[in-house]
């Protein structure tokens, strides 16, 4: 049996274009407005002078993931320096450009040996210790599948907005047979992809064979099913009933900051 992984990608790359936009509802503070402007949701102050990727972090570390790597843009320079500034141990992956999230995860190739397992997960959600302690706990190849209706009840996000997310269909065995990244139907016992993901190095390789999506994006999920189509590899589905926290616009941080009141 392989080792439990002790390796997880953080995926920092975007270029918030959804927090930068201006919301009259927002009311945020000074020092998260200048946050907001970056578009750095990694950084966004959430509660007692700390930010969201502090939080990330040590949700990671609390579940056995020690050695972590983010992924970020060349122009992050302000991770960098909030990193080494408060003594985050992290390595970093450099996304030449925004290409996607299938890009993104190709980025950290070199922060895993081959036939390694790793988790890769995003810097705009803080997953429950317990949902990424069963996902390492795990040790195979595949993915939290969130619960639809605990997700709308134990997470700030809003239902319409859960509605989009990613989808999976799950074969008797517990392996996900389908993922769809724009569902068109969604029914109350769908489970949801928040994008917490245990891969094997294979999945470099469907990462780089895989083409833009009509967004003209390299896609994880595209990375994944081509996985399954065409590599044969298998991803187990976990099912777990916890929420998660959000962090995709402006709008998204009271209800972020509530939900942290009592950490």
């Amino acid at each position: 049996m392989r080792p439990l992984p002790i390796k997880a990608v953080v995926l920092a790359r975007g270029l918030g274009t959804r927090l930068r936009a201006i919301s009259a509802d927002s009311h945020l503070s000074s020092q998260q407005e200048a946050v907001a402007n970056l578009g750095i949701k990694a950084l966004m102050p959430v509660v007692e002078g700390r930010v969201l990727l502090d939080l990330i972090v040590e949700h990671l570390v609390k579940s056995g993931f020690s050695q972590i790597c983010l992924v970020i843009g060349p122009e992050h320079g302000a991770i960098r320096d909030h990193c080494s500034a408060n003594g985050i141990a992290v390595e970093f992956a450099v996304q030449r450009e925004a290409r996607g999230t299938a890009d993104a995860v190709l980025a950290a190739e070199g922060f895993v040996k081959p036939g390694q397992l790793f988790a890769v997960v995003n810097s705009d959600n803080l997953y429950p210790v317990e949902c990424l302690s069963e996902l390492r706990e795990n040790a195979k190849q595949g993915l939290l599948a969130f619960e639809r209706s605990a997700l709308i009840a134990n997470s700030n996000i809003p239902e319409g907005r859960i509605a989009k997310f990613a989808t999976m269909e799950i074969d008797p065995s517990g392996s996900l047979r389908k993922i769809t990244e724009k569902p068109t139907v969604v029914d109350e016992h769908s489970y949801i992809s928040m994008n917490a993901w245990l891969f094997d190095t294979t999945i470099f390789d469907a990462c780089r064979a895989i083409q833009p999506s009509e967004r003209g994006e390299l896609e994880l999920t595209a990375a994944v099913q081509y996985a399954i189509d065409l590599l044969g590899e298998r991803f187990v589905a976990i099912p777990v009933s916890g929420g998660v926290l959000d962090l995709s616009s402006r709008d998204d941080v009271a209800g972020l900051l509530l939900a942290l009141r009592d950490v």
